[in-house]
């Protein structure tokens, strides 16, 4: 049976487009996202006008064009870049009636909602003879010494993963765990995700951290090397009696000063129906936030998880501060 917010959809579809245009901002990669706004402009007739780049860029563009901005609709793949933006007041509550979302997945004063959530784990080679650490506090631990690759404290995906864990277990603790991660680094923190993996293969590490959408694209990728190396990953999950593994979201929130609100409201509903839901399970390999879209083959083969039960607007608020206790605790 349809769900009503997809018959809500089904609605604004059949009638007349609200607007000729809607402007996007997206923190977002074209190839994520462009996908879905084509299909959207084929079924509306509402053209959309992209503009992807560095997320923090991004937000600084909408803050100094001010009133005069163009931008509708602002797409973050950060929960950290999301608060930021409301926090700047570059944002306005959602008028719309969501679908029936966890309340964590919504901000409470409507201001961003989920599009999808990741998980950011601790990854390993297939077959190789490691003693795997219960969660992610576990790989501080000595024993893990040269043994761990990640990307920067200035990768927010590394802040907000700190964040949680000061939420969590708080700064003392966390602060002794970015500690011991910086002390167990195999080399300098360099590059993205994909390349800790690569090096973690290559045999430099024998741990990286990961989020699982780098994993999944590289195991549906048109470049075979890729794959190859990617089929010989496996992932570490975090019990639910440890915590349960970190997430974390995109989203999407309508500018303060939208010149075409009635447009932006109409393409933020159809990003939440549930075949674009299930498009970016398929796609993008990232997981549904609809309960009942069925995650794609790739996410199922990676494994079924506990997430870590965490309040998205507070890990945003925190993600200065995680910086800054990573940066003393030697994690560069």
């Amino acid at each position: 049976m349809a769900s009503v917010f997809t018959i809500l959809f089904a609605g604004l579809s059949a009638a007349q487009s609200f607007a000729a245009e809607v402007n996007v901002y997206s923190g977002r990669q074209e190839a994520l996202i462009k996908p879905l706004l084509d299909k959207f402009t084929a079924q509306t007739g509402v053209k959309v006008n992209l503009v992807t780049g560095k997320a923090d860029a991004l937000i600084s563009r909408a803050a100094s064009e001010g009133e005069f901005s163009q931008v509708d609709l602002l797409v973050m793949a950060d929960a950290g870049r999301l608060v930021r933006a409301k926090n700047m007041r570059l944002t306005q509550a959602i008028g719309l009636d969501l679908p029936a979302l966890s309340s964590s997945f919504i901000d409470e004063e409507k201001h961003w909602v989920a599009l999808t959530t990741r998980a950011r784990t601790v990854m390993y080679k297939k077959g190789s003879d490691v003693v795997l650490p219960e969660s992610m506090l576990a790989l501080a631990d000595k024993k893990y010494a040269g043994q761990i690759c990640v990307r920067s404290s200035s990768n927010i995906y590394n802040q907000s993963m700190t964040a949680a864990m000061m939420l969590d277990k708080g700064d003392e603790v966390t602060s002794k765990w970015a500690k011991g991660i910086a002390e167990n680094m195999a080399r300098k923190p360099k590059g993205g995700d994909r390349d800790q993996i690569k090096a973690m293969i290559a045999g430099e590490c024998q741990f990286a951290i990961a989020n699982t959408y780098y994993l999944g694209g590289m195991l549906t990728s048109s470049d075979e090397s890729q794959r190859e190396i990617a089929e010989q990953v496996a992932i570490a999950w975090t019990p639910k009696s440890e915590g349960g593994t970190h997430i974390n979201i995109s989203g999407v929130s309508i500018a303060k000063h939208a010149p075409n609100k009635a447009a932006a409201e109409q393409l933020l509903t159809f990003m939440l129906a549930e075949e674009q839901q299930a498009w970016y399970a398929e796609v993008n390999q990232e997981y549904p936030v609809i309960d009942g879209v069925n995650w794609s083959k790739t996410l199922e083969r990676l494994g079924r998880f506990d997430a870590q039960s965490v309040n998205f607007n507070d890990m945003g608020r925190l993600n200065g501060d995680a910086l800054k206790l990573m940066d003393k605790a030697g994690w560069q």
